[in-house]
Parts: structure tokens; sequence; C-alpha cells
């Protein structure tokens, strides 16, 4: 593997950890099996491409795109805890509906963004004044974002309202008991989910120049293979663990892509990713309970 495809692929993981940690509050903390992220992910990259190419600043841009996915999320909320539609099919309904929506964001099927001024901008400008490719500097920016991310849902998860929103995803007729609105917390975590994933699109299509509607395939199998895997990698004794297993799931999926498909005597092309991603997915829900798991994870814990 050469030093791009190793830093493309570190950056991958960055960007894409934000995507696991929006589905670590959907399925680890919420219970909430949650499939608008494929429909997220390509809003938050519409909407922020479509504003971007309209002459609104980036950054603006970027926190419009935010809440755009923070809507998303809701209405999937909305439609399960108001009109009482199955969770997993209310999500379906929503990823279903943003393809036409993201459609009607960019007015075609995707916009380039090379030649427009973007959040990541000055950063490759420093990257010319320090000497030096935008490619090595670019993964320590997704790092310091990564991390603050990280740290800030960690303070939040840790909160009186962070403590309602596990307590309703771990029992949530216990919470109704102790008082805590259900549905409101379930509101509240959607739409912080699925903002993440959005603004994970709006940076992934900032980085890389172009904007599409199908972006968004196959997100939710990413998102769950970085928290399996990092789960498989990182015992999760805590919020803080669980979150850097996440991240640290992410960063090891997208090596494990890189090297299969940068390793010539596998023979792998472009077109297997789907197929890669469906045997490291299998490979992270077999390998906990597995020996090789135990013995690892033990080994770890020493």
């Amino acid at each position: 593997m050469s030093l791009i495809a190793f830093l493309g692929a570190i950056e991958l993981g960055f960007i894409y950890g934000l995507v696991a940690l929006g589905i670590f509050i959907s399925f680890r903390i919420l219970d909430f099996p949650d499939l608008t992220v494929d429909g997220s992910f390509p809003l938050g990259a519409a909407v922020s491409a479509a504003l971007i190419v309209a002459g609104y600043n980036p950054y603006l841009s970027t926190v419009i795109a935010i809440a755009a996915g923070c809507l998303a999320g809701f209405v999937t909320a909305w439609l399960n805890v108001k009109l009482k539609i199955l969770h997993l099919l209310a999500s379906i309904l929503t990823m279903i509906a943003l393809y036409s929506i993201n459609l009607r964001i960019m007015g075609r099927p995707n916009i380039a963004l090379i030649t427009e001024e973007t959040i990541l901008t000055p950063f490759a400008d420093l990257a010319n004044m320090l000497g030096i490719s935008s490619y090595m500097l670019m993964p320590i920016v997704f790092l310091v974002i990564a991390a603050l991310i990280k740290f800030s849902l960690d303070w939040f998860l840790g909160s009186e309202i962070g403590l309602a929103m596990r307590a309703t995803g771990a029992n949530a007729k216990m919470a109704r008991a102790n008082g805590i609105f259900d549905g409101k917390m379930i509101l509240l975590g959607m739409a912080m989910a699925n903002g993440l994933v959005a603004f994970a699109g709006a940076v992934f299509a900032q980085s890389q120049g172009s904007a599409d509607v199908t972006m968004g395939v196959g997100v939710i199998v990413i998102g769950l293979a970085s928290v399996i895997g990092g789960e498989a990698l990182l015992t999760p004794k805590g919020i803080t663990r669980a979150t850097l297993a996440c991240i640290l799931g992410s960063i090891t999926y997208w090596l494990a892509v890189s090297l299969a498909l940068n390793a010539d005597f596998i023979g792998l092309e472009a077109q297997d990713l789907k197929l890669v991603t469906a045997l490291l997915v299998a490979c992270a829900l077999v390998l906990p309970g597995s020996r090789f798991g135990r013995l690892f994870r033990k080994g770890a814990a020493k």
C-alpha cells in the first residue's frame, strides 16, 4: 500500500467515524434500527454542495446541511413516536423520500466542487504555505474534528439529558416510570444521529470535490461495520471507550479495504468494494464470539 493510499484511508476513517458515532447513537444508545443514514449522508452533501455552488459561505452551508440531517432524523423519529410506525419501516420511508429530495436540492445527479471554496480550502492553502501536500495535512484536520465531536458526545451522554436518553434506549418503560419523556428523547437522539451523518456527508463531499445522489448507498453497512468492528477490537466498558471504538473501527475498516484493493496478489478491483465490505462485516460479527476474539480481548485487558 502506498503512502497516499494509507493516508487516504486514514482520512476516510475519520470522516466515516462521524457516521459510526451517529449510528452508535441510534443503534446502541436508543436501540433504534435506523436506515435513514443512507439518505441523510447524501442529504448533507447535497445541501452543502448546492449552497456552496450558489455562492453561500461554506461554513454556513455546512451548518445548514447539519440542520437538514437533524430534520431528516426528526421525521423518522416522529413517524415512529407519533404515528406509531415501526421504527425500521419509518426509517426506510424517510430514506426513500430523501432520494427524491436530494435530487430536488441538487437539481441534477451530481455537483462538482473542485473549483469552489469549501471549509477545507484554508487547510489546503496552509499545506501549500508549509510546502507539503494536502493529503498529508488533511488526516490531521479530520483527526481534530473527530476528536472534538467524540469528546462533545462523551460529555453530552454523561449529562442529565444524555443519561435520560441512555435510559430510554435501555428500558423505555422504566424510563417513563421515572418521569422521562421517552418520545422526546427518541426525537432528540435521532435528530442528533442524522445530523452527525449529514455533517459527515457534507465534509466528505467537500473533501472529494463532488456530491452525488448515490453516494449514500451502503453507508449504513459501512457504519455498522465500523461500530461492530470497533467493539470487537476495543471492548466498550463505558461511553468513552465505546465512542473511541467507533472511530477506531472506522479507521480499521478503511485500512482493510484499502489494503485489500491495493494488494495485487489478491486481484480485487474497485467494483469489489461491496464484496470486501460484506466480508469485513461478517468477520466483525463472527470474531467477537470466536475463541480468537476472546483471547484477543483478554490480552488487551491485561
